[in-house]
Order: C-alpha cells, then sequence, then structure tokens
C-alpha cells in the first residue's frame, strides 16, 4: 500500500536488496527517545534515468462518502462477511452513529462491494487504533486482526463461538447479529436520550 493506503505501488530495485522496508502508522508504540545512541550517516553517490517513466495514469475517480474517517475516530463499528449484503450496512452506519464513531469493514465486505475501500481494515486496508473497535459478523482473518489489534478495547458479535476474533477480543457476544446490535442501538439510544 502506498498514498497512505490509497493505491498499491509496485517497488523496483532490481540490484539491491532489501527493496523497501516500511512500517504502518500506528502500528506499534513509538520508542522513547535514547540520547546515549548514535549513528554513522553513510553518503552514497546515485544516478537514475528520469526519461524512464514506468508510472501510467489510469483513471481517477472521487469516493462518496460523508463518514468519519477510520483513522481518526475513537469508536470503529465494522462489518464483515455476516453482514450478508449492502442494503445492511445502514445498521453499522445507525449504531457508529450512536456511538459518535466511524464505519469499518473487512476486506470481504469491501471485495462484494458492500462499502467503500476506504472503509477497509487490515493488512491490505487501514490500521488502525481506536479507543473501541465493534467486529460485527467479522471472524478474525489474520489480515482483518493485523489492522485492528491495537485497539485499545475490542468487542466481537459473531455467532461461531469458534471464530478467531474471539481471541483478541475483550468481550465476545456469541449471537446472531441481526438480533443483537438492533437492541444494542435501541439500548444505547435509551442511555444518550
Amino acid at each position: 500500500p502506498a498514498f497512505g493506503g490509497n493505491i498499491m505501488a509496485t517497488i523496483v530495485t532490481a540490484n539491491n536488496r532489501p527493496q523497501m522496508a516500511t512500517v504502518r502508522h500506528k502500528v506499534m508504540n513509538p520508542l522513547q527517545r535514547d540520547d546515549a545512541k548514535s549513528g554513522v550517516v553513510i553518503r552514497e553517490d546515485y544516478s537514475f534515468d528520469l526519461e524512464e517513466d514506468k508510472s501510467k495514469y489510469i483513471s481517477f475517480e472521487k469516493e462518496k462518502t460523508n463518514l468519519i474517517n477510520i483513522t481518526d475516530a475513537n469508536v470503529i463499528v465494522a462489518g464483515g462477511r455476516g453482514i450478508k449484503d449492502a442494503k445492511n450496512f445502514a445498521m453499522i452506519e445507525e449504531l457508529a452513529l450512536a456511538l459518535d464513531g466511524a464505519v469499518g469493514a473487512s476486506r470481504a465486505a469491501v471485495d462484494s462491494e458492500w462499502i467503500a475501500y476506504s472503509h477497509q481494515v487490515g493488512q491490505t486496508g487501514k490500521t488502525v487504533k481506536p479507543g473501541i473497535y465493534i467486529a460485527i459478523g467479522i471472524s478474525g482473518a489474520i489480515q482483518h486482526l493485523a489492522g485492528m489489534s491495537s485497539a485499545d478495547y475490542i468487542v466481537a458479535i459473531n455467532k461461531d463461538p469458534d471464530a478467531p476474533i474471539f481471541k483478541v477480543a475483550d468481550l465476545g457476544i456469541v449471537g446472531d447479529l441481526f438480533e443483537v446490535v438492533p437492541k444494542l442501538i435501541k439500548r444505547i439510544k435509551e442511555v444518550r436520550a
């Protein structure tokens, strides 16, 4: 991923290893400053051919969204394959709105075109570190966990008691999301009224 996870870039350095090493924002906590450590700057001469352009512009499409950016959110409510179709994401959006949060999604939901890529959490999406992450209908593939397991508090709602998401959850609810989530929304609205 490049440019904040908005595109996939192929980086070629055929004669050198490692080719590229990066660390995504919010994947780990920063180290404390240690003034006792020092390093040596090695200056290298290099040259490259500006005439050889390997980039190709294909098109630009502005994404239609009025939802909160998931990387800035303190609360994220994310839906996965268990949501079953795009219209059911309205329930995820309603819960996120009730909690002043953002809407996230698993890759399966994005690949099914139920929600835009900008909401994808995981290895091929965005890495997030919210105060609360609510995973609804998400099984917990390792690629998804890589993007959200640093959340302070994780709630999982899934009907499969053996779903891997429960291994990282602080609170797990085994149940049908279509019964649990509407009750949760109703109760939150009552408490906040």
